[in-house]
């Protein structure tokens, strides 16, 4: 059995390096018939050195970003091969391929670089974020109870786009000396006011119910995934009315740990695949694509884990229910809306009907959303949240105003562009796509 283990992992090995060679020669064609921005002519960036099956966190942000760039030009710096190509082809705003350090000194040299925005905290954030003379804003990829979202690495920003009073409340409870009057900026979900697509099917009067689980993460405290203990039972109950529609989104990195949990997927997917065929007019949905929108719009109910797709909900002000972790170590913070929220045990899954249609018609249920919805992002009405995003942008580029007059850029500033400087390691480091990762993650 071991020599046989190593033998499947070899050659898993193998078919990703292949992969990876395979995307970087392509890129290597295809980069330079890109168009880049003309130099000196992009002051906002969003810096995105994560893998293409993370591409999910940035997605999310091409509404609020093309708005953005109607006023300030926006450019997506991208360290990854596979990530760089699909950017290319979908992303709302242009794209620069920067693998190594040098070509990113190369992007900062051209351009007039005044805020750059992080959607997550890969650790290859730290390349860029030496360099001074800009902001460096994290915006996240998402609001959430999880313990990511009162990581200390907030403190390595300059200031942080957050969405409301509760992220806020969050903060300061779990990070010592932090100026949140300050640093912490309160935007609301500008996201939800881009929530576009057309849904794959007629409305009629099956009820819709979005099921968007989260992967089973890497370790017991983020043990949040539910398609094991819950998404199979539940699926089951919902598919057999024939009263209901399912829209199945799973976590892009669903199955990546656990075997177990890959497979509990692929059978869901087989099964409304199976129902489909079987009753045309049931028009289940497994939903892997890129655009996350409509879902959330048409859903009568949404079924989530822990998870930003939470918050992503909520900001929508429709029903939502919770899954409850049944790790024993999972961390749940109780203080928020996670506290007053809808949920699913794992004991209730094959009794969901019944909790979806409790939701649905209970009028203390929708009081309680409401309340949160406010807390979480304050004015939800349309265009509010984008307006309160171009406004801290603006409010950014007004305080580089003030702090590049009060330094003066000197012939020593040129050391924070030193190539030189940086460790040799720093200069040839793969992106997170290529052969390191993959050695990594096999």
């Amino acid at each position: 059995m071991p020599l046989r283990d190593d033998v499947s992992t070899g050659l898993r090995l193998a078919r990703s390096l292949w992969r990876s060679r395979i995307t970087r020669r392509r890129l290597a064609r295809i980069a330079p018939t890109m168009s880049r921005p003309a130099p000196g002519t992009v002051q906002i960036a969003v810096y995105f050195a994560d893998a293409e099956v993370n591409l999910y966190q940035i997605r999310q942000w091409y509404g609020p970003l093309a708005d953005l760039a109607t006023t300030w030009p926006v450019t997506i710096i991208s360290r990854s091969p596979a990530a760089a190509l699909t950017l290319f082809d979908e992303s709302p705003v242009p794209v620069v391929y920067a693998r190594q350090v040098a070509d990113l000194e190369q992007v900062i040299a051209d351009q007039d670089l005044r805020v750059v925005l992080y959607v997550n905290q890969n650790s290859r954030n730290f390349q860029m974020m030496r360099y001074s003379r800009m902001w460096h804003v994290f915006i996240n990829h998402g609001e959430s109870d999880k313990m990511y979202m009162t990581t200390n690495q907030f403190k390595a920003y300059d200031y942080s786009l957050v969405a409301g009073q509760a992220a806020l409340d969050r903060l300061r409870r779990k990070l010592w000396d932090y100026d949140l009057e300050k640093r912490a900026i309160p935007i609301g979900r500008p996201q939800t006011d881009h929530l576009e697509g057309v849904p794959p099917f007629p409305a009629d009067d099956r009820v819709v119910v979005l099921y968007a689980p989260t992967w089973e993460g890497d370790r017991a405290a983020a043990s949040y995934g539910s398609i094991v203990s819950h998404g199979l039972a539940a699926v089951r109950a919902l598919v057999a009315t024939g009263r209901h529609r399912v829209i199945y989104r799973p976590h892009p990195r669903s199955g990546v740990v656990d075997a177990d949990y890959k497979a509990a997927n692929d059978e869901i997917m087989r099964m409304l695949t199976a129902e489909n065929l079987r009753d045309p007019s049931a028009h289940h949905v497994v939903d892997t694509g890129a655009e996350l929108g409509w879902q959330l719009r048409v859903a009568d109910v949404a079924i989530t884990d822990i998870s930003a797709m939470v918050y992503d909900r909520l900001a929508t002000g429709r029903p939502i229910i919770v899954t409850r972790p049944v790790h024993d170590d999972a961390l749940v913070d109780l203080d928020g809306f996670l506290g007053d929220a809808d949920w699913l045990d794992a004991a209730e899954a094959t009794s969901v009907v019944d909790v979806v249609t409790r939701v649905l018609v209970s009028t203390e249920s929708q009081e309680r959303l409401q309340s949160w919805v406010r807390h979480h992002f304050g004015d939800t009405t349309a265009g509010a949240a984008t307006q309160r995003f171009r406004t801290a942008i603006e409010h950014l580029m007004g305080e580089w105003e003030t702090h590049a007059a009060l330094h003066p850029a000197t012939s020593d500033d040129a050391g924070d562009h030193a190539l030189s400087d940086l460790p040799v390691a720093n200069t040839i480091t793969p992106a997170d796509d290529d052969d390191e990762t993959i050695i990594r993650r096999v």
